[in-house]
């Protein structure tokens, strides 16, 4: 009988795939950085919650080169501390998202009474006697002296009661804190009823407050004023134009809350 031929094996080539390992380890590693970096941009409980358990899925769900799981054990008291941390940082995030809002509301409304008081200087045709100012600290009117007092005295003029009297008006609608504060240019004054400047420019602010205050709308309880006399000048006191524009009288309605640097919405009315 004749002798079958010897069949040869069969080999087959395969791949080394030995690579696929380490391969495989480094994706793992970088789903799990790429998780943790997107928690941690928005941090809250759930999302924390929700970071731990992917990242321990990734990196105890992939096998190592050495066949072992690679756990990373997470503190307790720290897990805590970071969540306290997380909510405390939120709450105050809240809070300031408020008061800014708040604040620009409060602006609003500072910017809606100047605009009223602008249109009643147009037209009255005050533009030279009679400016407005919206600055961190409130809206800021100033009257010259000559639109309210005749030279040396503290009795307001007719005109200047008409004022005083369109402005209450104006202010009922705010009931904000407002201060009246007189002052003077630097020429001596020796009179029986002003001894100095302090004592006319004292005087001249309250008159003008008594006028505001006969509108029984306003809350006197906001309402203050004083006087400083010659010493915080806006211009200097060499020449007649100088001491014209030291001797005002400024009314400040006061925010209720501090405005932010750099107002965007200071005003000046020229």
């Amino acid at each position: 009988m004749a002798k079958r031929p010897k069949r040869h094996a069969q080999h087959e080539e395969h791949m080394d795939e030995s690579w696929l390992i380490p391969y495989a380890d480094l994706l793992t590693l970088l789903l799990a950085l790429f998780i943790v970096l997107f928690a941690s941009s928005e941090m809250d409980a759930k999302k924390f919650d929700q970071m731990v358990r992917s990242f321990n899925v990734a990196m105890n769900g992939g096998v190592g080169v050495l066949d072992q799981p690679s756990p990373v054990p997470l503190d307790p008291m720290l897990q805590q501390q970071t969540l306290h941390k997380g909510a405390q940082e939120a709450e105050k995030t809240e809070e300031e998202r408020k008061l800014e809002e708040a604040i620009r509301k409060e602006t609003e409304d500072l910017k809606k009474l100047q605009t009223q008081l602008e249109g009643y200087i147009q037209s009255n045709q005050l533009q030279d006697k009679l400016q407005t100012k919206l600055t961190d600290e409130g809206l800021l009117i100033t009257i010259l002296d000559n639109a309210l007092f005749d030279s040396g005295k503290a009795d307001l003029k007719p005109e200047a009661r008409k004022l005083a009297a369109e402005m209450a008006v104006m202010l009922v609608p705010h009931p904000k804190k407002v201060t009246v504060t007189g002052h003077t240019d630097n020429v001596p004054i020796n009179r029986v009823e002003f001894p100095s400047n302090w004592d006319l420019s004292v005087k001249r602010s309250v008159n003008f407050l008594k006028v505001l205050l006969e509108n029984n709308n306003l809350d006197p309880t906001k309402f203050s004023a004083t006087g400083v006399g010659e010493y915080h000048p806006v211009a200097d006191n060499k020449d007649a134009a100088g001491r014209a524009k030291n001797r005002r009288v400024e009314v400040a309605i006061l925010r209720d809350l501090a405005s932010p640097p750099n107002n965007s919405m200071n005003h000046t009315n020229p």
